[in-house]
């Protein structure tokens, strides 16, 4: 009669060997399904090889998104920002880089009354929004443009967008401007992406910087589109010509560049944890 231990051993060898066998058809499946050596049998290469083209395209866009996550971010600010504001119009210049910038940072990008229908889209009462650039002319960071001051959260917004709009150089750069445009014009997703992450490089990396703060919380509104009503084509809508202008005087070829401009910033914030 077996003893205990040989008993268990066998029943060990039986469990490995169906566990084996279980691998191999999980193998085999997947080997089918990619299209490689099936044997003999020609017709199961037919049945797989839809699912194989499927299977492809799928893993070649997730492999050329996952590059770009992986690939050199623009560079961030190491040290703390030394903001003068000279008015809401002028540029905000910063001692450490010598460079402009454009305010965003220093004030932070508030997420107050995302549930507002027609976020950004809805515009406030224009005196107000003038208020709201003078404390900002006169107090800087300090504004106050908490609930308190300004129960119409419309008021702020609009503030915001008329800030971008009189910005001297657009957050996208006239430099940068033909790239943007060309990720737009461009078909394939995978590649609009490829596109738009080599566009972000010729950036300065204020404007990069604020940019990304701004992707970021318009991403957030998205999260509210059933309260708010404002999905990323609608905020691309709102902001495509806030954010870049054509850098060519030629009215009806700026007219023109109008949808790429709204598909632009629709896919900034669509793809902004991919981007940014």
């Amino acid at each position: 009669m077996p003893s205990k231990e040989s008993w268990s051993g066998h029943k060990a060898n039986r469990s490995a060997v169906r566990n084996s066998k279980q691998e191999s058809r999980q193998q085999d499946l997947l080997i089918a399904a990619l299209g490689m050596k099936l044997g003999t049998q020609k017709s199961s290469v037919t049945i797989w090889q839809p699912l194989k083209l499927f299977a492809y395209s799928q893993l070649t866009s997730l492999v050329r998104r996952a590059t770009l996550k992986e690939n050199e971010h623009i560079p961030k600010y190491e040290k703390v920002h030394n903001f003068k504001v000279h008015t809401f119009r002028g540029p905000h210049w910063c001692e450490y880089c010598a460079n402009f910038m454009w305010g965003l940072i220093a004030q932070g990008v508030k997420c107050a009354g995302l549930n507002s229908e027609g976020l950004y889209r809805v515009s406030g009462f224009s005196d107000l929004i003038e208020d709201v650039k003078m404390a900002f002319d006169r107090d800087g960071e300090k504004a106050d443009i908490s609930v308190n001051m300004y129960e119409d959260i419309n008021i702020i917004t609009g503030a915001l967008k008329l800030y971008f709009r009189d910005l001297p150089i657009p957050l996208i750069t006239y430099d940068a401007y033909p790239k943007f445009i060309e990720s737009a014009k461009t078909t394939d997703p995978d590649e609009q992406l490829e596109i738009l992450h080599e566009a972000l490089k010729l950036l300065p990396p204020a404007h990069c910087e604020t940019l990304r703060y701004l992707m970021a919380h318009l991403k957030r509104v998205t999260l509210h589109e059933k309260e708010n009503l404002m999905s990323a084509e609608n905020l691309g809508i709102v902001f495509g010509p806030t954010l870049m202008r054509a850098p060519e005087l030629d009215a009806m070829a700026a007219l023109n560049d109008i949808r790429y401009q709204r598909l632009v910033v629709e896919m900034l914030i669509k793809n902004e944890d991919i981007l940014f």
